[in-house]
């Protein structure tokens, strides 16, 4: 007779180890019921109290002390026993504390702040989103630019190519291969984007690409509403430092400026086609000259703009 009661399955069977010569899941399931039935653990003595906790967790948010960059669970705990919050503790303690707090993995997070009650900010907010709100018109299209800076990085070894036993390898070293600024030029209604470089940031190679822009593409259009942050080289100004004044003042009269906020490029969709491009072309690679980078980020336009969709 197969026994049912909690008395007897511990009498024949008092130890785990023996259910593995019991074959039916069921007898083995009250086996094992029986087994922690009999085998309880003593309740969990609790170290810290509310306030304690709610001590250390105001701790752990504030700046770390002075020759320290981040926290430290031997950091945190030596600073609350310095305190007085406790007079000793573990720092699987501590560990604990902040885990069921949600609080072991508090890195810090670096958004774009705007100002608070700032009136400016929200004109020239306003202004932009109701050039993005504009119907399409091919006379008056909306153009949206930015500008990212890139390190060029060459290789000082020869790089292992993949095979089926291991991943491509790449030397840790690398050479610095000086830098360039990438322009991006993006139409949102005409799903178009276009992205090219030059050697620096300077007003008189963002003209010289402005210039390109609107005779090429904009060549037959009245003017080109321009969306563009408030950077230094983004000035009328800029046009009559590349070209003689009569020309300067051509180019302009085919331009409006819209400026995002100041501290709110982020309004700025040229933005959004920068961080794809940066995922989808650049990201873990090493560009090691100009000609390269502007190879790269050309085929990624045209690659782009013909996948395009809507």
């Amino acid at each position: 007779m197969v026994p049912t009661n909690n008395g007897a399955i511990s009498t024949k069977l008092p130890t785990p180890g023996s259910i593995a010569c019991i074959r039916s899941p069921s007898i083995q399931f009250s086996i094992f019921q029986c087994y922690l039935a009999h085998h309880k653990h003593p309740p969990r003595t609790k170290i810290l109290d509310g306030e304690q906790d709610a001590k250390i967790i105001v701790t752990r948010l504030v700046h770390p002390p002075s020759g320290y960059a981040n926290w430290s669970l031997r950091l945190l705990t030596d600073t609350v026993i310095e305190l007085g919050i406790v007079e000793s503790v573990s720092k699987e303690t501590v560990r604990r504390t902040l885990k069921k707090n949600h609080m072991t993995q508090r890195a810090i997070q670096y958004w774009v702040i705007p100002p608070e009650q700032d009136a400016e900010f929200v004109a020239c907010m306003e202004e932009v989103l109701e050039t993005y709100q504009r119907a399409y018109d091919k006379e008056y299209p909306v153009v949206c630019m930015d500008e990212q800076p890139v390190q060029l990085t060459k290789e000082t070894r020869k790089t292992i190519p993949a095979t089926k036993n291991h991943a491509q390898r790449q030397d840790y070293e690398y050479e610095r291969a000086g830098t360039a600024s990438i322009f991006m030029f993006t139409e949102p209604l005409a799903g178009w984007r276009e992205a090219t470089a030059r050697e620096r940031r300077i007003k008189i190679n963002w003209a010289t690409e402005m210039a390109r822009l609107i005779d090429d593409r904009y060549g037959d259009c009245k003017k080109i509403i321009l969306v563009c942050d408030n950077l230094n080289t983004h000035t009328k100004g800029a046009f009559y430092e590349a070209f003689e004044p009569p020309r300067a003042r051509e180019l302009l009269n085919k331009v409006e400026f819209c400026y995002t906020p100041k501290h709110g490029s982020w309004l700025n969709i040229a933005e959004n086609e920068l961080s794809a491009m940066t995922r989808q072309c650049l990201k873990d690679r090493r560009i090691p000259d100009l000609e390269t980078l502007k190879t790269e980020i050309r085929v990624w336009s045209s690659a782009t703009n013909d996948k395009q969709r809507g």
